[in-house]
Protein backbone atom coordinates (compact mmCIF):
# COMPACT_ATOMS: atom_id res chain seq x y z
CA UNK A 1 0.00 0.00 0.00
CA UNK A 2 1.13 3.39 -0.78
CA UNK A 3 2.66 5.55 1.98
CA UNK A 4 -0.54 7.77 2.23
CA UNK A 5 -2.61 5.13 3.26
CA UNK A 6 -0.30 3.29 5.73
CA UNK A 7 -0.16 3.90 9.48
CA UNK A 8 3.78 3.21 10.82
CA UNK A 9 2.54 0.23 12.94
CA UNK A 10 1.22 -1.56 10.41
CA UNK A 11 3.67 -0.99 7.83
CA UNK A 12 5.95 -2.33 9.68
CA UNK A 13 3.97 -5.62 9.73
CA UNK A 14 3.76 -6.31 6.22
CA UNK A 15 7.72 -4.42 5.73
CA UNK A 16 10.20 -6.75 3.46
CA UNK A 17 12.72 -7.03 7.44
CA UNK A 18 9.63 -8.46 9.62
CA UNK A 19 8.23 -10.67 6.84
CA UNK A 20 12.08 -12.26 6.73
CA UNK A 21 12.19 -11.91 10.74
CA UNK A 22 8.97 -13.75 10.51
CA UNK A 23 10.30 -16.38 8.57
CA UNK A 24 13.14 -17.08 10.57
CA UNK A 25 11.43 -17.20 13.59
CA UNK A 26 9.52 -19.77 12.43
CA UNK A 27 12.47 -21.77 11.22
CA UNK A 28 13.95 -21.38 14.26
CA UNK A 29 11.10 -22.96 16.00
CA UNK A 30 10.88 -25.33 13.82
CA UNK A 31 14.85 -26.85 14.47
CA UNK A 32 14.32 -26.54 18.09
CA UNK A 33 11.54 -28.38 18.07
CA UNK A 34 13.35 -31.11 16.24
CA UNK A 35 16.35 -30.79 18.10
CA UNK A 36 14.36 -31.42 21.46
CA UNK A 37 12.80 -34.72 19.42
CA UNK A 38 16.36 -35.55 18.44
CA UNK A 39 15.99 -35.02 14.40
CA UNK A 40 18.23 -32.02 14.30
CA UNK A 41 21.54 -31.73 16.72
CA UNK A 42 21.52 -29.63 20.01
CA UNK A 43 24.45 -27.91 19.12
CA UNK A 44 23.97 -27.00 15.19
CA UNK A 45 19.72 -25.74 17.01
CA UNK A 46 21.76 -24.23 19.30
CA UNK A 47 24.11 -22.65 16.95
CA UNK A 48 21.06 -21.91 14.35
CA UNK A 49 19.05 -19.72 17.32
CA UNK A 50 22.45 -17.86 18.24
CA UNK A 51 23.59 -17.09 14.46
CA UNK A 52 21.01 -17.08 12.25
CA UNK A 53 20.75 -13.84 10.88
CA UNK A 54 19.93 -11.91 6.61
CA UNK A 55 20.42 -8.93 4.99
CA UNK A 56 17.28 -7.91 2.97
CA UNK A 57 19.44 -6.70 0.22
CA UNK A 58 21.35 -9.93 0.15
CA UNK A 59 17.81 -12.33 -0.13
CA UNK A 60 16.67 -10.37 -2.96
CA UNK A 61 20.32 -10.62 -4.47
CA UNK A 62 20.01 -13.90 -4.38
CA UNK A 63 16.39 -13.83 -5.19
CA UNK A 64 17.59 -12.06 -8.08
CA UNK A 65 19.60 -15.55 -9.78
CA UNK A 66 17.29 -18.29 -8.67
CA UNK A 67 13.99 -16.61 -8.81
CA UNK A 68 12.85 -18.14 -5.58
CA UNK A 69 12.37 -16.30 -2.27
CA UNK A 70 12.27 -18.94 0.32
CA UNK A 71 15.40 -20.94 -1.22
CA UNK A 72 17.24 -16.99 -1.62
CA UNK A 73 16.04 -16.26 1.80
CA UNK A 74 17.93 -20.23 3.00
CA UNK A 75 20.72 -19.22 1.07
CA UNK A 76 21.67 -15.75 3.10
CA UNK A 77 20.99 -17.43 6.36
CA UNK A 78 23.32 -20.34 5.77
CA UNK A 79 25.93 -17.58 4.80
CA UNK A 80 25.91 -16.26 7.93
CA UNK A 81 24.91 -19.19 9.82
CA UNK A 82 28.03 -21.32 8.63
CA UNK A 83 28.01 -25.32 8.37
CA UNK A 84 25.48 -25.59 11.14
CA UNK A 85 23.10 -23.85 8.35
CA UNK A 86 22.53 -27.72 6.70
CA UNK A 87 19.82 -28.38 9.57
CA UNK A 88 17.89 -25.43 8.44
CA UNK A 89 14.90 -25.85 7.02
CA UNK A 90 15.59 -29.54 7.93
CA UNK A 91 12.16 -31.46 6.76
CA UNK A 92 10.30 -28.41 5.82
CA UNK A 93 9.01 -27.19 2.32
CA UNK A 94 8.80 -23.65 1.39
CA UNK A 95 5.30 -23.12 2.01
CA UNK A 96 5.53 -24.79 5.16
CA UNK A 97 7.17 -21.49 6.42
CA UNK A 98 5.58 -19.16 4.28
CA UNK A 99 2.15 -20.03 4.99
CA UNK A 100 3.03 -19.96 8.98
CA UNK A 101 4.67 -16.95 8.80
CA UNK A 102 1.97 -15.14 7.28
CA UNK A 103 -0.75 -16.81 9.84
CA UNK A 104 2.00 -14.54 12.62
CA UNK A 105 1.81 -11.39 10.40
CA UNK A 106 -1.53 -11.56 10.02
CA UNK A 107 -2.67 -12.10 13.77
CA UNK A 108 -0.27 -8.75 14.61
CA UNK A 109 -2.56 -7.27 11.68
CA UNK A 110 -5.69 -8.67 13.43
CA UNK A 111 -4.70 -7.38 16.62
CA UNK A 112 -4.20 -3.35 15.24
CA UNK A 113 -7.73 -3.38 13.60
CA UNK A 114 -9.64 -5.09 16.52
CA UNK A 115 -8.02 -1.87 18.37
CA UNK A 116 -8.98 0.32 16.20
CA UNK A 117 -12.64 -1.45 15.86
CA UNK A 118 -13.27 -0.82 19.53
CA UNK A 119 -12.02 2.68 19.61
CA UNK A 120 -14.73 3.12 16.80
CA UNK A 121 -17.25 1.40 19.21
CA UNK A 122 -16.58 3.54 21.87
CA UNK A 123 -16.72 7.21 19.80
CA UNK A 124 -20.15 5.92 18.54
CA UNK A 125 -21.14 5.28 22.13
CA UNK A 126 -20.41 8.57 23.46
CA UNK A 127 -21.80 10.48 20.62
CA UNK A 128 -25.12 8.14 20.43
CA UNK A 129 -25.31 9.10 24.12
CA UNK A 130 -24.12 12.55 23.42
CA UNK A 131 -27.29 12.94 21.29
CA UNK A 132 -30.02 10.51 22.48
CA UNK A 133 -32.68 13.01 22.33
CA UNK A 134 -31.74 15.56 19.87
CA UNK A 135 -34.41 15.07 17.09
CA UNK A 136 -34.41 15.25 13.36
CA UNK A 137 -36.35 13.31 10.30
CA UNK A 138 -35.93 9.98 9.15
CA UNK A 139 -35.63 9.30 5.61
CA UNK A 140 -36.63 6.86 3.47
CA UNK A 141 -35.69 6.57 -0.54
CA UNK A 142 -34.27 10.44 0.41
CA UNK A 143 -38.04 11.39 1.32
CA UNK A 144 -39.05 12.77 4.92
CA UNK A 145 -40.57 9.63 6.72
CA UNK A 146 -41.36 10.12 10.76
CA UNK A 147 -39.32 11.41 13.32
CA UNK A 148 -35.82 10.12 15.02
CA UNK A 149 -32.90 10.86 17.34
CA UNK A 150 -29.79 11.76 15.89
CA UNK A 151 -28.07 9.77 18.80
CA UNK A 152 -30.70 6.85 17.38
CA UNK A 153 -28.82 6.98 13.56
CA UNK A 154 -25.16 6.45 15.89
CA UNK A 155 -27.20 3.99 17.88
CA UNK A 156 -27.43 1.67 14.72
CA UNK A 157 -24.06 2.66 13.64
CA UNK A 158 -22.72 1.61 16.68
CA UNK A 159 -24.65 -1.95 16.65
CA UNK A 160 -23.67 -2.74 13.60
CA UNK A 161 -20.07 -2.17 14.43
CA UNK A 162 -20.44 -4.98 17.60
CA UNK A 163 -20.96 -7.53 14.64
CA UNK A 164 -18.10 -6.20 12.76
CA UNK A 165 -16.22 -7.04 15.59
CA UNK A 166 -17.81 -10.19 16.68
CA UNK A 167 -17.21 -11.29 12.69
CA UNK A 168 -13.61 -9.96 12.64
CA UNK A 169 -12.62 -11.83 16.12
CA UNK A 170 -14.15 -15.60 14.33
CA UNK A 171 -12.23 -14.25 11.18
CA UNK A 172 -8.76 -13.58 12.76
CA UNK A 173 -9.03 -17.01 15.02
CA UNK A 174 -9.88 -19.22 12.21
CA UNK A 175 -6.39 -18.03 10.79
CA UNK A 176 -4.47 -18.32 13.86
CA UNK A 177 -3.19 -21.82 12.18
CA UNK A 178 0.04 -23.13 10.63
CA UNK A 179 1.19 -25.80 8.69
CA UNK A 180 4.37 -28.04 8.43
CA UNK A 181 2.97 -31.09 6.80
CA UNK A 182 5.22 -31.26 3.76
CA UNK A 183 5.14 -30.75 0.19
CA UNK A 184 1.57 -32.52 -0.15
CA UNK A 185 0.35 -32.28 3.18
CA UNK A 186 0.96 -36.25 4.28
CA UNK A 187 3.28 -35.42 6.96
CA UNK A 188 6.25 -37.38 4.39
CA UNK A 189 9.36 -35.89 6.62
CA UNK A 190 7.90 -35.18 9.56
CA UNK A 191 4.76 -36.33 11.96
CA UNK A 192 1.35 -34.33 12.81
CA UNK A 193 2.82 -34.42 16.76
CA UNK A 194 5.64 -32.79 15.47
CA UNK A 195 3.64 -30.05 13.93
CA UNK A 196 1.67 -29.49 16.63
CA UNK A 197 4.91 -28.95 18.71
CA UNK A 198 5.99 -25.99 16.40
CA UNK A 199 2.82 -24.91 16.08
CA UNK A 200 2.20 -24.54 20.04
CA UNK A 201 5.90 -22.98 19.98
CA UNK A 202 4.29 -19.89 18.02
CA UNK A 203 1.43 -19.38 19.13
CA UNK A 204 -0.89 -21.14 16.55
CA UNK A 205 -3.03 -24.07 16.14
CA UNK A 206 -1.93 -27.24 13.63
CA UNK A 207 -4.33 -26.92 10.33
CA UNK A 208 -6.53 -30.47 10.73
CA UNK A 209 -5.17 -31.07 7.25
CA UNK A 210 -3.62 -28.95 4.65
CA UNK A 211 -1.96 -29.57 1.53
CA UNK A 212 1.05 -27.75 0.59
CA UNK A 213 -0.64 -24.54 1.37
CA UNK A 214 -3.26 -24.21 4.88
CA UNK A 215 -6.63 -23.82 2.53
CA UNK A 216 -7.41 -20.55 1.04
CA UNK A 217 -11.40 -20.52 2.43
CA UNK A 218 -9.61 -19.16 5.65
CA UNK A 219 -8.03 -16.44 3.53
CA UNK A 220 -11.33 -15.66 1.71
CA UNK A 221 -13.49 -15.36 4.24
CA UNK A 222 -10.72 -13.06 6.43
CA UNK A 223 -10.45 -10.81 3.45
CA UNK A 224 -14.70 -10.57 2.74
CA UNK A 225 -15.23 -9.56 6.83
CA UNK A 226 -12.67 -6.82 6.07
CA UNK A 227 -14.95 -6.34 3.24
CA UNK A 228 -17.96 -5.95 5.25
CA UNK A 229 -16.05 -3.83 7.58
CA UNK A 230 -15.40 -1.72 4.68
CA UNK A 231 -18.94 -1.39 3.90
CA UNK A 232 -19.66 -0.44 7.33
CA UNK A 233 -17.78 2.41 7.19
CA UNK A 234 -18.55 3.33 3.83
CA UNK A 235 -22.39 3.28 5.38
CA UNK A 236 -21.46 5.86 7.67
CA UNK A 237 -19.48 8.46 5.70
CA UNK A 238 -22.13 8.13 3.21
CA UNK A 239 -24.78 9.07 5.82
CA UNK A 240 -22.66 11.91 7.12
CA UNK A 241 -21.93 13.09 3.38
CA UNK A 242 -25.69 13.19 2.48
CA UNK A 243 -26.38 15.19 6.38
CA UNK A 244 -23.67 17.67 4.94
CA UNK A 245 -25.30 18.73 1.83
CA UNK A 246 -25.83 22.40 1.77
CA UNK A 247 -29.36 21.69 1.63
CA UNK A 248 -29.67 20.00 4.86
CA UNK A 249 -26.80 20.67 6.59
CA UNK A 250 -27.52 18.45 9.88
CA UNK A 251 -23.67 17.09 10.26
CA UNK A 252 -20.40 18.12 8.70
CA UNK A 253 -17.11 16.45 9.04
CA UNK A 254 -14.50 18.68 10.75
CA UNK A 255 -13.00 21.42 9.27
CA UNK A 256 -10.14 23.57 10.50
CA UNK A 257 -9.17 27.36 9.89
CA UNK A 258 -6.78 26.52 7.62
CA UNK A 259 -8.21 24.13 5.95
CA UNK A 260 -9.49 25.24 2.13
CA UNK A 261 -11.86 23.41 -0.17
CA UNK A 262 -11.41 24.16 -3.02
CA UNK A 263 -9.12 26.25 -5.35
CA UNK A 264 -11.78 28.21 -7.33
CA UNK A 265 -14.31 28.57 -4.55
CA UNK A 266 -12.93 29.75 -1.32
CA UNK A 267 -16.50 29.31 0.27
CA UNK A 268 -16.38 25.23 -0.01
CA UNK A 269 -16.68 22.89 2.54
CA UNK A 270 -16.24 19.40 0.77
CA UNK A 271 -16.54 16.26 2.45
CA UNK A 272 -13.08 14.97 1.20
CA UNK A 273 -12.89 12.54 4.32
CA UNK A 274 -16.04 11.12 3.73
CA UNK A 275 -15.40 10.81 0.26
CA UNK A 276 -11.49 8.86 0.70
CA UNK A 277 -13.35 6.65 3.15
CA UNK A 278 -16.20 5.49 0.72
CA UNK A 279 -13.38 5.46 -2.27
CA UNK A 280 -10.99 3.35 -0.45
CA UNK A 281 -13.92 0.87 0.87
CA UNK A 282 -14.09 0.22 -2.88
CA UNK A 283 -10.57 -1.09 -3.06
CA UNK A 284 -11.01 -3.42 0.42
CA UNK A 285 -14.36 -5.11 -1.49
CA UNK A 286 -12.46 -5.62 -4.62
CA UNK A 287 -9.63 -7.49 -2.85
CA UNK A 288 -12.63 -9.84 -0.92
CA UNK A 289 -13.02 -10.66 -5.07
CA UNK A 290 -9.64 -12.01 -5.63
CA UNK A 291 -9.35 -13.54 -2.35
CA UNK A 292 -12.66 -16.03 -3.43
CA UNK A 293 -10.67 -16.40 -6.44
CA UNK A 294 -7.83 -18.13 -4.61
CA UNK A 295 -10.03 -20.92 -2.97
CA UNK A 296 -9.79 -22.70 -6.25
CA UNK A 297 -6.24 -24.05 -6.48
CA UNK A 298 -4.77 -27.06 -8.52
CA UNK A 299 -4.74 -30.38 -7.07
CA UNK A 300 -2.16 -29.75 -3.94
CA UNK A 301 -0.90 -26.57 -4.93
CA UNK A 302 0.04 -23.66 -7.22
CA UNK A 303 0.99 -20.20 -6.96
CA UNK A 304 -2.02 -18.62 -8.45
CA UNK A 305 -3.12 -17.46 -4.97
CA UNK A 306 0.56 -16.30 -3.88
CA UNK A 307 1.32 -13.37 -5.92
CA UNK A 308 -2.36 -11.87 -5.36
CA UNK A 309 -2.05 -12.14 -1.79
CA UNK A 310 1.22 -10.70 -1.58
CA UNK A 311 -0.85 -7.64 -2.50
CA UNK A 312 -4.34 -8.13 -1.38
CA UNK A 313 -3.32 -9.49 2.56
CA UNK A 314 -0.92 -6.22 3.09
CA UNK A 315 -3.35 -3.58 1.35
CA UNK A 316 -6.32 -4.85 3.04
CA UNK A 317 -4.85 -4.74 6.54
CA UNK A 318 -3.65 -1.52 6.00
CA UNK A 319 -6.86 0.02 4.63
CA UNK A 320 -9.11 -0.86 7.07
CA UNK A 321 -6.36 -0.13 9.48
CA UNK A 322 -6.53 3.16 7.88
CA UNK A 323 -10.01 3.46 6.91
CA UNK A 324 -11.16 3.12 10.74
CA UNK A 325 -8.99 5.96 12.42
CA UNK A 326 -10.32 7.98 9.70
CA UNK A 327 -14.05 7.50 10.56
CA UNK A 328 -13.56 6.99 14.05
CA UNK A 329 -11.88 10.92 14.06
CA UNK A 330 -15.00 11.51 11.50
CA UNK A 331 -17.23 10.63 14.58
CA UNK A 332 -15.24 11.93 16.96
CA UNK A 333 -14.76 15.69 15.37
CA UNK A 334 -17.76 15.91 13.49
CA UNK A 335 -20.01 18.78 13.50
CA UNK A 336 -23.51 18.25 14.44
CA UNK A 337 -26.34 21.01 14.18
CA UNK A 338 -29.36 20.30 16.21
CA UNK A 339 -31.15 23.81 15.51
CA UNK A 340 -30.87 22.51 11.72
CA UNK A 341 -32.40 19.23 11.97
CA UNK A 342 -35.34 20.67 14.06
CA UNK A 343 -35.89 22.63 11.54
CA UNK A 344 -35.62 20.43 8.62
CA UNK A 345 -38.11 17.79 10.53
CA UNK A 346 -40.40 20.90 11.08
CA UNK A 347 -40.16 22.13 7.10
CA UNK A 348 -43.00 20.28 5.94
CA UNK A 349 -45.44 21.49 8.18
CA UNK A 350 -46.36 18.32 9.98
CA UNK A 351 -46.80 15.55 7.36
CA UNK A 352 -44.41 13.27 9.10
CA UNK A 353 -47.14 12.96 11.38
CA UNK A 354 -49.60 11.59 8.67
CA UNK A 355 -48.65 7.55 9.58
CA UNK A 356 -49.61 8.29 13.12
CA UNK A 357 -52.99 10.21 12.15
CA UNK A 358 -54.31 7.38 10.24
CA UNK A 359 -53.76 5.14 13.39
CA UNK A 360 -55.86 7.25 15.21
CA UNK A 361 -58.71 7.69 12.76
CA UNK A 362 -58.87 3.80 12.32
CA UNK A 363 -59.05 3.47 16.58
CA UNK A 364 -62.04 5.94 16.60
CA UNK A 365 -63.79 3.43 13.97
CA UNK A 366 -62.68 4.94 10.80
CA UNK A 367 -61.67 2.12 7.52
CA UNK A 368 -58.16 2.10 6.54
CA UNK A 369 -59.01 2.73 3.44
CA UNK A 370 -60.88 5.67 4.47
CA UNK A 371 -58.63 7.18 6.97
CA UNK A 372 -55.98 6.64 4.24
CA UNK A 373 -57.65 9.16 1.71
CA UNK A 374 -58.39 11.29 4.00
CA UNK A 375 -54.57 12.20 5.35
CA UNK A 376 -53.17 11.56 2.00
CA UNK A 377 -55.63 14.22 0.37
CA UNK A 378 -54.67 16.55 2.56
CA UNK A 379 -50.96 15.85 2.59
CA UNK A 380 -51.02 16.06 -1.01
CA UNK A 381 -52.71 19.42 -0.78
CA UNK A 382 -49.89 20.92 1.50
CA UNK A 383 -47.08 19.23 -0.03
CA UNK A 384 -48.16 21.29 -3.28
CA UNK A 385 -49.56 24.82 -1.88
CA UNK A 386 -46.86 24.92 0.94
CA UNK A 387 -49.77 24.93 3.61
CA UNK A 388 -49.70 23.34 7.03
CA UNK A 389 -50.71 19.98 7.05
CA UNK A 390 -52.12 20.11 11.03
CA UNK A 391 -53.89 23.15 10.17
CA UNK A 392 -55.72 20.97 7.33
CA UNK A 393 -56.71 18.56 9.37
CA UNK A 394 -57.79 20.65 12.22
CA UNK A 395 -60.00 22.47 9.42
CA UNK A 396 -61.58 19.20 7.87
CA UNK A 397 -65.02 18.93 9.74
CA UNK A 398 -64.95 15.17 8.68
CA UNK A 399 -62.17 14.26 10.63
CA UNK A 400 -62.68 16.40 13.87
CA UNK A 401 -66.41 14.70 13.93
CA UNK A 402 -64.94 11.59 14.30
CA UNK A 403 -61.99 12.27 15.89
CA UNK A 404 -61.69 14.82 19.12
CA UNK A 405 -59.68 17.58 19.02
CA UNK A 406 -57.77 16.40 21.67
CA UNK A 407 -56.74 13.42 20.06
CA UNK A 408 -55.86 14.75 16.18
CA UNK A 409 -53.59 17.46 18.68
CA UNK A 410 -51.92 14.00 19.90
CA UNK A 411 -50.83 12.54 16.45
CA UNK A 412 -48.61 15.68 16.21
CA UNK A 413 -47.08 15.15 19.46
CA UNK A 414 -43.10 15.04 18.45
CA UNK A 415 -42.40 13.35 22.20
CA UNK A 416 -44.98 10.57 21.52
CA UNK A 417 -43.24 9.35 18.03
CA UNK A 418 -39.78 9.09 19.89
CA UNK A 419 -41.25 7.75 23.27
CA UNK A 420 -39.08 4.37 23.18
CA UNK A 421 -35.92 5.73 22.23
CA UNK A 422 -34.85 5.22 25.85
CA UNK A 423 -35.92 1.70 25.60
CA UNK A 424 -33.87 1.10 22.30
CA UNK A 425 -30.71 2.27 23.83
CA UNK A 426 -31.34 0.05 26.81
CA UNK A 427 -31.35 -3.13 24.09
CA UNK A 428 -28.66 -2.28 22.24
CA UNK A 429 -26.05 -1.18 24.43
CA UNK A 430 -26.69 -4.13 26.78
CA UNK A 431 -27.00 -6.79 24.08
CA UNK A 432 -23.53 -5.18 22.14
CA UNK A 433 -21.97 -5.19 25.91
CA UNK A 434 -22.24 -9.10 26.42
CA UNK A 435 -21.15 -9.44 22.40
CA UNK A 436 -18.59 -7.35 22.72
CA UNK A 437 -17.56 -9.49 26.12
CA UNK A 438 -17.73 -12.57 24.25
CA UNK A 439 -16.10 -11.56 21.20
CA UNK A 440 -13.20 -10.25 23.47
CA UNK A 441 -12.45 -13.39 24.54
CA UNK A 442 -10.88 -14.30 20.83
CA UNK A 443 -9.31 -10.73 20.40
CA UNK A 444 -6.99 -11.13 23.81
CA UNK A 445 -6.17 -14.53 22.67
CA UNK A 446 -5.41 -13.47 19.30
CA UNK A 447 -3.08 -10.47 20.92
CA UNK A 448 -1.37 -12.96 23.56
CA UNK A 449 -0.48 -15.48 20.32
CA UNK A 450 0.74 -11.83 19.19
CA UNK A 451 2.91 -11.22 21.94
CA UNK A 452 4.75 -14.76 22.40
CA UNK A 453 5.77 -14.48 18.68
CA UNK A 454 7.38 -10.91 18.31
Amino acid sequence: MIPRYTRPEMGHIWSDENRFRTWLAVEVAATETLAEAGLVPKDAARAIRERADFKVDRIHQIEAEVRHDVIAFTTAVAEIVGPDARWFHYGLTSNDVVDTAQALLILRASSIIADDLNRLSDALQRRAWEFKNTPMVGRTHGIHAEPITFGFKLANWYSEVQRDIARFSAAAEDLRVGKFSGAVGTFAHLTPELEEKICARLGLKAAAVSSQVIQRDRHAHYLATLAVIACTLDKIATEIRHLQRTEVREAEEFFSEKQKGSSAMPHKRNPVTCEQISGLGRVVRANAQVGFENVALWHERDISHSSAERVILPDSTTLVDYLLNKTTNLIETMFVYPERMMANLESTRGLVFSGQLLLDLVEHGVSREDAYRMVQNHAMRAWKEGLHFRQLVMSDKEITGLVPHQKIERAFDLKRQLRNIDKIFARVFSNAGSQVAHSGKQVKSVKASTKRTR
